[in-house]
């Protein structure tokens, strides 16, 4: 894999009765993936000891989630985006009942993406989408009633699925 600059994510699994991936829409002025939906996550700064850290920090940063309310239990495959960035996810279960609040400066919505639908064998679906180059490419997307769910949260829920459903190969 190639050398990109180095960020993590949080996979935040909030534990309600039914669990819900916690995801973020980015507010639409930033210029990395302005109004995409992603998890709460950045890049790895200097002073951060490890990409868990680092995907703590951020997931405080942009939504307020208390770290304290995070039970880290591993991580995903290293995934590597179209813009440049080596993305370690890293997985948490989030205590029921946490109240968040989206930083306004990077966030323009918390959002969710049931659990059920990550272990739903019929998703995600593949769709052709034309990216800003002009380029077509084929990407996973996961359904939501609100929100396009592609790209890298895309391909990284996909690495949840596989995990969650023991291995389970989606095509």
């Amino acid at each position: 894999m190639a050398e990109g600059m180095a960020a993590a994510v949080l996979v935040p699994i909030i534990m309600e009765a039914e669990p819900r991936i916690l995801l973020t829409r980015r507010a639409d002025h930033l210029r990395s993936h302005g109004g995409q939906v992603s998890f709460p996550g950045g890049r790895i700064d200097p002073e951060d000891t490890s990409p868990e850290a680092a995907a703590l920090r951020e997931a405080w940063e942009e939504v307020a989630l208390d770290p304290a309310a995070v039970e880290l239990i591993g991580r995903l495959p290293l995934h590597e985006t179209g813009t440049g960035f080596l993305v370690t996810p890293v997985v948490g279960l989030v205590t029921p009942g946490v109240v968040l609040r989206p930083a306004a400066a990077e966030v323009a919505a918390i959002l969710s993406l049931p659990l059920a639908v990550v272990l739903d064998p019929s998703q995600p679906t593949r769709s052709r989408v034309k990216l800003k180059g002009g380029d077509w490419r084929d990407v996973w997307v996961w359904p939501h009633d609100d929100h396009h769910i592609w790209g890298a949260t895309a391909a990284i829920l996909v690495s949840l699925a596989r995990r969650l459903r023991g291995g389970a190969r989606l095509e």
